[in-house]
């Protein structure tokens, strides 16, 4: 039996007073079929944290959506109607309707699904219980599987059976955690039953895409701490699987020294404290992200001072080098060393080609001008042009 609360939001609902999510479930629900805003942005309405993705679920089958949008006057697109899911565009808006689903078949990647009326068979094929909280049109909340109560003691629980829910989509195991990171009472702990059911099943996280992978981890470090669910992912057998060689051990530090120093949570300096074997290719990073990465860890393990790290890399890789540097170390960051990056990375080299020509070209100009940079730096970048051209040649 649905548990129903009329209930004010604390968060974020500017999904329902958006007009144009209105329109959608006005036109769904003109065709007698119920239709409501499920999943993210209904959870973290009711934590108070920021929006979510804005998704509906309806007892309407994919076809019967697309007529009722369009003899409301919205464009219809199948997106997945195979999966039961049709996009409504609204006032230039897209909004994924998908009809109620239960699970037919699945394999550990993919499910097999058959629509349904029924929105306890849709809130059992969900992952989490606090997942599973849809909100009508008017914000009133239906609960069918008793997720507010997760919710409101911020516990992260798999809907009935962990190990079933988990052998449905394995990619479940690096959401439970990423969910844990983001919205679980730290001093709760993490559900047995749930990590029972993980360890079991660490096979299974191998079947899985490289991209997935990569996404939830990236989501997962961007976390306000994610070090108390690494060291359990370390626990379980879940890191060594999905990042062989990683060491979780200097991410609490990093997490702290970032907020010593004050600085915005950076999931690439998280990543390079993980370390790993492999890690763009086993994460499928972008080249950008592998490359940032790689520049990262040579200007933390092997690279100069900080100053010419800033002046050569940027503020963020000299930032980062410096708080993963008090991690070898173990101690804190020295703080005042932030405001020599900030300036360094600012600096420009105030000889040009020119200055040094007709004396020198091709190859000696280079070599002279790479001399002059190497004086300019080690001057910490105070030497004026003067001074550097007068500075004998080598």
């Amino acid at each position: 039996m649905d548990r129903t609360y009329d209930l004010t939001l604390p968060g974020d609902t500017s999904w329902l007073a958006d007009s144009d999510a209105q329109a959608v479930c006005e036109a769904v629900e003109a065709g007698g079929h119920r239709i409501y805003f499920v999943g993210g942005c209904v959870r973290n309405a009711l934590l108070g944290v920021p929006d979510s993705d804005v998704d509906m679920s309806t007892d309407a089958l994919p076809e019967r959506v697309m007529a009722l949008a369009a003899r409301a006057g919205l464009k219809a697109v199948p997106t997945g109607v195979e999966h039961g899911t049709v996009t409504v565009v609204s006032g230039g808006k897209p909004f994924e309707v998908t009809t109620f689903r239960r699970d037919v078949e699945t394999d550990g990647r993919r499910a097999v699904v058959a629509f349904s009326d029924n929105i306890d068979d849709d809130a059992r094929r969900r992952d989490f219980t606090m997942n599973a909280l849809y909100a009508d049109a008017s914000g009133r909340i239906i609960d069918p599987l008793e997720g507010m109560a997760d919710l409101r003691a911020r516990r992260v629980r798999f809907i009935e059976d962990a190990d079933a829910r988990i052998r449905e989509d394995y990619l479940r195991t690096l959401r439970y955690f990423r969910f844990c990171a983001w919205y679980a009472d730290p001093n709760t702990g993490f559900d047995l039953d749930a990590l029972s059911a993980i360890a079991s099943n660490t096979d299974g996280l191998e079947t899985l895409s490289a991209e997935r992978v990569g996404a939830e981890m990236k989501k997962l470090l961007l976390a306000p701490d994610p070090a108390p669910s690494l060291a359990v992912m370390r626990q379980t057998g879940v890191l060594p699987t999905v990042l062989p060689g990683s060491d979780d051990r200097w991410v609490g530090m990093l997490v702290h020294f970032e907020q010593l120093a004050g600085l915005s949570i950076n999931w690439l300096w998280r990543l390079a404290a993980l370390g790993g074997d492999d890690v763009a290719e086993r994460l499928k990073l972008s080249k950008a992200d592998a490359r940032e990465l790689e520049r990262l860890r040579i200007a933390a393990y092997e690279g100069p001072g900080l100053a010419e790290i800033a002046y050569r890399n940027g503020e963020g890789i000299a930032q980062g080098a410096l708080l993963l540097r008090a991690c070898m170390a173990e101690t804190p960051p020295d703080l005042p060393m932030l405001e020599t990056i900030h300036h360094a990375a600012q600096a420009v080299f105030p000889i040009k080609a020119g200055d040094l020509m007709p004396d020198y070209s091709g190859p000696t100009l280079g070599k002279r001008l790479k001399q002059l940079e190497t004086v300019w730096i080690a001057s910490d970048f105070t030497a004026d042009p003067a001074t550097l051209l007068n500075t004998p040649d080598n």
